[in-house]
Formats: structure tokens, C-alpha cells, sequence
């Protein structure tokens, strides 16, 4: 008897490690099986959050703020209310971007804005001020590029030009509308 015993203990054993092995595997499945198990709570929580970037020799090149930021650690999404970017580059000039909410890249290259955006560029001696309006808007902080493929509106000086999906390199002070574009250029009045 003491020598069945002793040969059974190993199976015995085998086969306890085999079905708690097969209900974890089975746990961990039904988890992943229930996404809306999973809680989407910000682990933190900033107001009058401000992010500032510097150039070589120290001056401040771009800013980003908003009112409040939540970070979630389930998918590491950092979202932002009214967020407000500005970039004042030497020898540029200053770029305005404001939106009602937000979402930084996790990186935080890249801010993707949603709702009410709007794009200002103050006047220069050789242009005069713009103003871009559009629904969304992708913004990459360190190449100074702005994105969207929704519908846009450029208001510059006399002129009003909309289109949808739009790139605006702001260091080359180029934009390009991809289609349905439409222009409407008002004439100079004439000073009598």
C-alpha cells in the first residue's frame, strides 16, 4: 500500500497543478473578455496645469495650458480641458490654439484638439494677422506643424478660405488644403 501511495503522489500532484492552472488561465481570460470590468479613473488630476518648452538660450519657445488635466493609467491617456497652446519662436510670429478639451500624445509631442478650435497668428510687417477655424485639429509641438482633416476656415485680412484637411507648417508659413477648397476675396476699398 505505503508503495501505490508513494507512486500516485506525483500524479496526484501533476493534476492538481493542471486544474489550477486551467481555472487561472480561465480567470485571467474572462478579465480580458470584460473590458467594462476595467475602471477608467485618473490616477491624477492637475488644475491650471502649464507645461513651458525653452530654447537653446534659455527663452521660452512654446507654452501649453489648460484649465484641468486627468491622466488614466489603464490606457496612459492624459486628457486636457480647454487647453490653450502658444508659440512665440524668435523671428516668428505668435500662434495662439485654443479648444475646449484635449489629449496629449503620450510622448507629449502631440496635442490633438477637439471642439471650437481655433488657430490665430498675429500680423507680421509683411503679412497681416490669420485666424483658422475648424472641429479638430492635431498639433506636433516640436515641428511646428497643425493638422486636420475636417472641414477648416481661414480668415486672413480681406479673404475667407475654406476646404477640408489642412497642413499648416508654421516654420516655412505655408498652409495646404487637400479639397473642396473655396475662396472669397473682398476688393480693396477706394479711398475717395
Amino acid at each position: 500500500m505505503k508503495l501505490a501511495a508513494a507512486r500516485l503522489f506525483p500524479l496526484l500532484l501533476m493534476l492538481a497543478l493542471a486544474l489550477l492552472t486551467f481555472w487561472l488561465d480561465r480567470t485571467v481570460r474572462e478579465e480580458e473578455a470584460h473590458p467594462s470590468l476595467r475602471r477608467h479613473d485618473p490616477d491624477y488630476i492637475v488644475e491650471n496645469f502649464r507645461v513651458l518648452n525653452y530654447n537653446q538660450s534659455g527663452a521660452v519657445e512654446s507654452s501649453l495650458t489648460a484649465r484641468k488635466m486627468l491622466h488614466y493609467p489603464d490606457d496612459d491617456s492624459t486628457e486636457l480641458a480647454q487647453p490653450h497652446l502658444v508659440e512665440t519662436k524668435t523671428g516668428q510670429p505668435r500662434t495662439d490654439v485654443s479648444a475646449t478639451r484635449g489629449v496629449l500624445s503620450q510622448d507629449g509631442e502631440e496635442v490633438f484638439l477637439y471642439d471650437n478650435v481655433v488657430l490665430e497668428r498675429e500680423a507680421t510687417d509683411a503679412r497681416s494677422a490669420m485666424r483658422v477655424e475648424t472641429s479638430e485639429l492635431q498639433y506636433a509641438r516640436s515641428r511646428s506643424i497643425a493638422r486636420s482633416e475636417r472641414d477648416v476656415r481661414i480668415i486672413e485680412d480681406r479673404q475667407v478660405i475654406s476646404g477640408r484637411g489642412m497642413e499648416y507648417d508654421m516654420d516655412a508659413e505655408r498652409i495646404a488644403l487637400r479639397e473642396r477648397v473655396r475662396a472669397r476675396v473682398e476688393p480693396k476699398k477706394q479711398i475717395p
